[in-house]
């Protein structure tokens, strides 16, 4: 076997030149293997939330018409990245070959895995889709896929269920990036608090603002307000519309004393969050937006437009040590692992 590059360029068929996840079709067939690739059985997809929020709606929720067009998609793409959102998700699966140039990896066939890089550049087959799971996003699978050299991933641990970690890693980066960003005393403010990320986030978040601190969760209907505090999650909530900016802000400012907040993190899966981000944020504070619904060009041109001299972040979703920050919280929490086993085991 050849040795190729390690960032995968030499799967790209479309267009040639280019890295793996802005290509549009990489070559997913495996019938011949580099020898610093990685070859996995999947059994699941996590599709990214806004990917699938979108699909879902533009096949009127119906999940046979939900699996062709995923099928439609990878087969056109060699790859599972919706051409709206541009975004992917990532894979559970058993190690089928590790590449002879890959020896001092610690995989080995038979190991279980969690892709930690997203759908959107990870070559896929997929033979046959057996389940959709709409309620959590997922997609169980016949089929395989190839990680490069440069590729991430985390064996998943002995003492959770594979469709736990897989839920809890889908969205690691949110929750690690979080724990560089947050500090004591710091006033942060969550949007989309109810969902995996903004679970995550919320309970990241809290821990390190500490005692002094303020974190307060924005959902869209009452149910996960009450939830968040319960699981101890959040200081206090707020019940918003985060389309509508300015009515959004008004509730977020008045639960953090009229003052603005020195974090904002956007969880949403929907479009058009972008000034509700912005608006509540102080000068010089921080809007993390991890949701891959954004976009930055609204973002950019929109706190320009209201004057914020703000930093924000791109939802990189990897940060060193992420796998480990996310799985650890579900072991501190007993309350948030029970949740997750909950809906999504």
């Amino acid at each position: 076997m050849a040795t190729a590059c390690k960032y995968g360029t030499h799967r790209v068929l479309e267009p040639i030149g280019v890295l793996p996840q802005p290509a549009k079709k990489l070559n997913n067939d495996f019938s011949t293997l580099y020898d610093n690739e990685i070859l996995v059985d999947v059994t699941a997809l996590n599709i990214d939330s806004a990917s699938f929020t979108q699909i879902s709606e533009a096949c009127g929720g119906d999940e046979a018409k939900i699996g062709e067009m995923i099928l439609d998609i990878v087969n056109e793409r060699g790859k599972m990245q919706n051409p709206v959102t541009g975004s992917g998700g990532m894979f559970i699966g058993t190690v089928h070959t590790v590449g002879a140039a890959l020896k001092d990896c610690d995989l080995k066939p038979g190991d279980k895995i969690a892709s930690l890089v997203s759908l959107s550049l990870t070559p896929l087959r997929i033979d046959k889709i057996v389940k959709i799971i709409k309620a959590i996003d997922r997609v169980e699978i016949v089929g395989q896929a190839v990680l490069f050299e440069s590729g991430l991933y985390a064996k998943l641990p002995d003492d959770m269920e594979e469709n736990l970690v897989l839920a809890a890693l889908d969205v690691a980066g949110a929750p690690a990036q979080t724990a560089k960003l947050v500090k004591p005393g710091d006033s942060v403010l969550v949007i989309g608090a109810n969902g995996k990320s903004g679970m995550l986030v919320s309970y990241e978040a809290k821990k390190r603002v500490g005692p002094n601190g303020n974190v307060v969760g924005a959902v869209i209907i009452d149910e996960p307000a009450h939830l968040l505090q319960d699981l101890g999650l959040a200081h206090k909530t707020i019940i918003a519309d985060a389309t509508k900016a300015i009515d959004l802000m008004h509730k977020a400012l008045e639960a953090n004393g009229g003052r603005e907040y020195d974090v904002v993190i956007n969880c949403v899966n929907v479009p058009n969050t972008e000034m509700a981000s912005i608006l509540p944020c102080r000068q010089g504070g921080v809007v993390y937006f991890f949701s891959m619904a954004t976009s930055f060009t609204k973002a950019a041109l929109g706190a320009e437009g209201v004057g914020k001299d703000i930093d924000m972040i791109i939802g990189n979703g990897y940060t060193r040590g992420h796998a480990n920050t996310t799985l650890w919280e579900l072991r501190e929490n007993p309350g948030l692992r029970k949740f997750f086993e909950e809906r999504y085991v």
